[in-house]
């Protein structure tokens, strides 16, 4: 059962283009930090991100939903972020990365459930704040690019989602999945 990356910086879209490859009829894996933030914040606590642990509890829920969907699943999976994910996180807010956060990418590579290929998906031109989602459109581009060599550094040939209308998007995935 092949997976592949949906990757890009916060507010790119990857969550509609999920949405609408569910409704396909793909699995697909949900985002961790969104919820791990979520859940934190209705707990009254604020800017997680900063605090030591929060790489770590993004890492286990990453990982709880990638195995629950390796034993449920069959075709093609997407997954919305990864743990190089949470790496680009860490040297984007300059903070030391958990160590169990390297070992999870080498696994993760080494048993090849993931692809090799990710789709990165490119800013729309704007970005809409939420309550887990801070930060602003510059700050996002700079993230891009933090995301995008760190993706490159773990290995992975990334395929270019370019901004656009949803139905233009999920088309050039859906197509790129079956030339792969």
């Amino acid at each position: 059962m092949p997976a592949y990356i949906l990757t890009g910086a916060p507010g790119s879209g990857k969550t509609a283009i999920l949405r609408q490859l569910e409704i396909d009829g793909h699995t697909v894996v949900e985002e961790a930090a969104t919820d791990v933030i979520a859940l934190q914040q209705a707990l009254g606590r604020t800017e997680l991100w900063r605090e030591p642990g929060f790489a770590g509890r993004v890492l286990d829920l990453q990982r709880k939903r990638q195995l629950l969907a390796e034993t449920v699943t069959r075709g093609v999976v997407f997954v919305d972020r990864s743990p190089v994910c949470t790496l680009a996180l860490c040297r984007y807010l300059d903070v030391t990365a958990p160590p169990n956060l390297f070992v999870e990418i080498e696994r993760m590579v080494a048993e090849r459930w993931y692809g090799s290929t990710a789709f990165f998906v490119r800013q729309q031109g704007f970005i809409q704040a939420t309550a887990a989602r801070r930060i602003s459109f510059e700050d996002s581009l700079a993230f891009e690019k933090v995301h995008e060599v760190t993706y490159r550094e773990a290995g992975f040939d990334l395929i270019d989602v370019p901004a656009g209308p949803l139905p233009v998007r999920v088309a050039a995935v859906q197509q790129s999945v079956d030339r792969l």
